[in-house]
């Protein structure tokens, strides 16, 4: 047990979510081990949080301008909000119109009952869907008779090329390619399928047909809603600030934090570290999280790992600006009987997908009133991310009205910029950042956090500060039995 007086100075890097829970992960672990850590978290804005945060606009009480929800079937986020007190705060979904519509020939069209971003797991809603012709269906009925591919299993394809030769160029077109969008904001001609949907390899090597294994994976869930399974998504009632603000009040109690505090450099000192703030300031620490952005990551590590640096530097990123709005319902004519609207690139709209916000959650907007949330830019349209925010409010306001008939004033609007936020999981990313997680291994009192290594959604990112955590306790406690080896 280390002396209270002696206490391990950690420092955490990054005041996002991946940060605070890294940082919360070492309170929990000093108190479950008995050991007493100095943990400071230095955060370059003025705020925690990262790209989550809420606000209450007039008579909307629940406006999210960043992740409005966070899947379940990944059990870090629950687990998370129910160790903080957050557990009976967490709602599901509403059940009625839990499906997702897909634009085809500038109409919304229903996504397939039973189909999962890329696989059906039901015939008859695929022969009576408007969204394929009959050639479309018959190319994407041949998955059942083909051979498994001949990509091994530590080899990588992009998502593309994967749907591509399962199920055809159209399906991937009309249906794959907008529902993948509006997860990664990327394009599937580049992303990697082993990254970001393993699952769907896996089906492949273990059923040959990834129809066949989806059907065999598929349960009630998959059988009952269309696109993404959203019985397997919650969120905190106050919206998802409300995870954040507990967290950080959490940290707070056991942690010194920084806003407004940028490092600027990471050098190695003995057995330690030194941090170079901005401020000219420089503090020793004897162990380091970064829970940075893959590109900030790389410019701290620039003198201690080159190699690194440079793999780190070399994970693209997309900037997407996220339009909140509220109408009344009297000025839209679409029913909105859905939960979102995704666009495919190939209908060459200006936005890449609408989620019904007020449709999916209550508390989101006033009776007979509806809150929209509206995607621009990404890795497709990077371009339109780089406009003034009135350019982006008059396109939003346009295709809203193109789109789904919406007329009138908006009750209010706001934009949220988030801009390069989202890591683009490359084919070949899972090789790049086993390496990098290799190199990183050999200095156990470093470790890194965050969305760009092996997943971007809100579970993700709080299992890898939690993961950073663990792993810096564990090198902290390898060097103290190195050096008491030596000193015996």
């Amino acid at each position: 047990m280390d002396a209270p007086s002696n206490p391990h100075r950690i420092a955490v890097i990054g005041g996002g979510l991946s940060g605070l829970a890294a940082a919360h992960r070492l309170l929990e672990l000093a108190s479950e081990t008995g050991r007493v850590f100095d943990i400071q978290l230095f955060e370059a804005s003025a705020r925690l949080g990262g790209s989550i945060w809420t606000d209450s606009i007039d008579a909307y009480p629940v406006v999210d301008g960043g992740a409005d929800m966070f899947i379940t079937d990944k059990p870090w986020g629950v687990a998370l909000a129910e160790r903080i007190g957050l557990g009976e705060k967490l709602i599901s979904p509403n059940s009625a119109n839990r499906r997702s519509l897909v634009l085809c020939d500038g109409r919304p069209v229903q996504v397939p009952e039973g189909f999962t971003l890329m696989a059906p797991t039901r015939a008859m809603p695929m022969l009576k869907t408007s969204l394929l012709s009959w050639a479309g269906k018959a190319r994407m009925a041949a998955d059942l008779l083909l051979p498994r591919g001949k990509v091994g299993p530590t080899e990588d394809e992009s998502i593309a090329s994967f749907v591509r030769r399962r199920f055809g160029q159209e399906l991937l077109d009309r249906v794959v390619q907008p529902l993948v969008g509006g997860i990664y904001t990327g394009n599937p001609e580049h992303l990697s399928l082993r990254a970001t949907l393993p699952r769907f390899l896996e089906m492949e090597r273990d059923y040959r047909s990834v129809t066949l294994g989806a059907i065999k994976r598929s349960g009630a869930e998959s059988q009952s809603t269309s696109g993404a399974r959203y019985g397997l998504f919650v969120s905190p009632k106050g919206g998802m600030a409300v995870l954040v603000e507990r967290l950080a009040d959490r940290v707070k109690r056991g942690a010194t934090v920084s806003l407004s505090t940028r490092v600027s450099l990471l050098e190695r000192r003995g057995a330690g570290w030194q941090l170079h703030l901005a401020s000219n300031e420089r503090r020793d620490f004897d162990a380091v999280v970064i829970a940075l952005p893959a590109f900030a990551a790389a410019t701290l590590l620039d003198q201690v790992l080159p190699d690194v640096s440079r793999s780190l530097a070399s994970i693209p990123y997309a900037s997407t600006a996220v339009v909140v709005s509220g109408h009344a319902l009297a000025d839209v004519k679409h029913p909105l009987d859905a939960f979102g609207l995704v666009i495919p690139h190939i209908e060459r709209r200006k936005v890449l997908a609408i989620s019904f916000s007020s449709r999916k959650l209550d508390n989101r907007a006033p009776r007979g009133c509806v809150q929209l949330r509206t995607f621009v830019g990404g890795a497709m349209q990077p371009e339109l991310f780089d406009l003034s925010d009135a350019r982006i409010e008059g396109i939003v306001l346009d295709e809203l009205h193109s789109l789904l008939g919406v007329d009138g004033t908006p009750d209010f609007i706001r934009i949220g910029r988030h801009p390069r936020a989202m890591p683009q999981y490359l084919v070949g990313h899972v090789d790049k950042v086993n390496a990098i997680e290799r190199a990183v291994a050999k200095l156990p009192t470093l470790a890194l956090a965050g969305n760009a290594y092996r997943g971007v959604g809100i579970p993700d990112c709080i299992h890898s500060g939690e993961c950073a955590a663990a792993a810096i306790v564990a090198g902290i406690s390898a060097s103290a039995e190195s050096r008491a080896t030596l000193d015996a």
